[in-house]
């Protein structure tokens, strides 16, 4: 192995990776992080090449294949959602309607590995505290700009103002690009807390393609966060909403937007109507048309011919879903459902209850009732056993004995009843959790009333609601959910969360290179999160999608982003 073009941090992982000691999947992910291009034995099956050297300059997509066909229109059927403002998304098809406008740093694969996009190359410093982009030159917005390092710049500054409310902000590379500035006065009991601001020079302007972030701590994870969905980089001239003027740098624009209609995309044109040349080489549809149909309802639309691909569907459709003439695909993912409490209300402010909550669920129970193929157990800490720096921590078992043990310590000698609020906004397995939930924490004393939110409007009251039950999308490491899940900042803590102890502990486990001793790490964020008791979390879902035969060069998405650059129709 040549190690001159190694990221010093990799040089031993390097030799652990030749050994066999370390996963050599796991070392290319890292080498692709620390913007190192390696050769591998173990890399030829590789679909784009990996960060760094002048490989880098190659594009980001799968190679053309020879017998594509140019033309003709993609149709999908998805819930067809509005396209406000997209540093503060919240649903993943949201960003699938703009995915192909506007476009991203980096970009992750369906193999879970990060390459360089808007970026051309990156590098980071040894103390993984300054990491500088190099970004392509031949990319025009479609107004006709030039896309340069000011406009990367203007977003990062934008989803920093917490005044926007983005959830990039809890993620660990922009958390790291500020500082506490002194708090007010305490008010009564209630521990201040100190107001962050920018740091000083932590967004530093090279050159006209060139932009160095200068973080407050070490961070792996900055390729990565930099393709979370609400990073999409949008044109400094940006005003919401997005529909009303999407300039992107992508292959397709906006033609039409008609929320819980349709939403179509087709080639971005010149005023002549030429297409664009588009900096990612060939793109072989014409348009995408997106539907609306709810998730129950995608298979019927396959199976009658209205569309050519579905967003997702579920594990109890899948003996429909063989009975149609399609190409099923499948991955398994990080997605899951947390039954989060908001700790700072009763009775959810006692941690004894949420404890004897949890030592009342059986988790596997649950996993093979729900998803009996492919689903995998949860352990209550959002970390899952596919995530690289996943620590298996010894299983929870069920002890309805104890619970009830615990709720007369808490002051419920006589039990107690709660309301869980469920939205099924990713379908039905969520309503069937919350009844085994249901059927499981009698036994205890605990009478659990569910509250069925019509699944449009779920995402008004989540993180209102005192016990709610939430989705949660795939993220390629567990330290990018629990950033955005936990950390005491972030807009999306729906548990009010504030552990300093558990930032501590998270941020030390993102500064480590080494998958073992990241892993020795994350046993005690894992445990920190877990015994706190702030969430059920049962089981991990498996993700399904389907295409009907004539859909060619789609693969599925973890996360369920669509990528379909190359993808044509046959």
């Amino acid at each position: 192995m040549n190690r001159q073009a190694l990221h010093p941090l990799l040089t031993p992982l390097a030799r652990k990776a030749e050994s066999g000691e370390v996963d050599r999947r796991e070392f290319l992910r890292i080498a692709a992080l620390l913007g190192c291009h390696v050769a591998l034995p173990a890399a030829a099956s590789a679909q784009a090449p990996l960060a760094g050297d002048t490989a880098q300059t190659r594009l980001p997509f799968p190679p053309d294949d020879p017998a594509a066909k140019s033309g003709g229109i993609l149709r999908v059927a998805m819930p067809v959602q509005k396209m406000h403002d997209p540093a503060t998304y919240a649903w993943a098809e949201m960003s699938n309607q703009t995915r192909h406008i506007i476009e991203y740093l980096t970009i992750t694969g369906p193999d879970n590995i990060t390459r360089p996009m808007l970026a051309e190359r990156w590098q980071a410093s040894g103390d993984l505290r300054t990491w500088t982009f190099h970004l392509r030159r031949n990319i025009r917005w479609h107004n006709g700009d030039v896309f340069t390092a000011r406009d990367v710049a203007w977003n990062i500054r934008r989803w920093l103002d917490s005044r926007l409310g983005s959830s990039n902000i809890a993620l660990s590379t922009f958390s790291a690009m500020l500082e506490e500035v002194p708090a007010g006065r305490k008010t009564g009991n209630k521990r201040a807390r100190p107001a962050k601001r920018i740091a000083a020079n932590a967004i530093e302007i090279i050159d006209a393609y060139t932009i160095r972030l200068n973080l407050t701590r070490p961070v792996l994870s900055v390729p990565e966060d930099f393709y979370a969905y609400p990073t999409a980089i949008l044109h400094p001239s940006f005003k919401p909403p997005f529909w009303k003027n999407p300039v992107g740098t992508g292959p397709f624009a906006l033609k039409q937007l008609a929320v819980a209609s349709k939403c179509i995309l087709q080639r971005a044109r010149d005023v002549s109507g030429t297409p664009l040349p588009y900096w990612g080489g060939k793109v072989y549809l014409d348009e995408i048309h997106y539907y609306h149909y709810d998730q129950d309802n995608q298979l019927a639309a396959l199976a009658t011919g209205e569309v050519d691909a579905i967003y997702a569907f579920n594990a109890e459709q899948m003996e429909f879903a063989k009975s149609i003439d399609g190409v099923i695909s499948s991955a398994p993912t990080g997605r899951t459902l947390c039954c989060r409490m908001r700790l700072d209300r009763k009775p959810f402010d006692n941690k004894k209850l949420r404890q004897a909550l949890a030592l009342a669920t059986d988790a596997e129970a649950i996993r093979t009732l729900v998803f009996p193929n492919g689903g995998i157990r949860g352990e209550n800490h959002h970390v899952a056993p596919l995530h690289p720096e996943y620590f298996p921590l010894p299983k929870q078992q069920r002890d309805a004995a104890a619970a009830r043990r615990l709720l007369r310590e808490a002051g419920y000698p006589n039990g107690l009843t709660l309301t869980i609020s469920v939205g099924n906004t990713d379908g039905p397995w969520q309503q069937a959790i919350c009844e085994a939930l249901r059927d499981q924490w009698k036994e205890a004393g605990i009478q659990l009333n569910i509250s069925l939110v019509p699944a449009s409007k779920y995402w008004n009251i989540w993180k209102q609601a005192t016990f709610g039950a939430t989705a949660w999308l795939h993220r390629p490491l567990g330290t990018m959910s629990l950033s955005l899940a936990y950390r005491a900042a972030s807009p999306w803590n729906e548990t009010r969360f504030d552990d300093p102890q558990f930032e501590r502990l998270l941020n030390d486990a993102e500064a480590v290179a080494d998958p073992r001793r990241r892993k020795l790490k994350m046993e005690a964020v894992e445990k920190r999160l877990q015994d706190a008791a702030i969430m059920i979390q049962p089981v991990w879902r498996p993700e399904y999608t389907m295409t009907s035969r004539r859909v060619r060069g789609y693969n599925a998405h973890p996360s369920q982003y669509h990528q379909f650059n190359k993808v044509w129709l046959a």
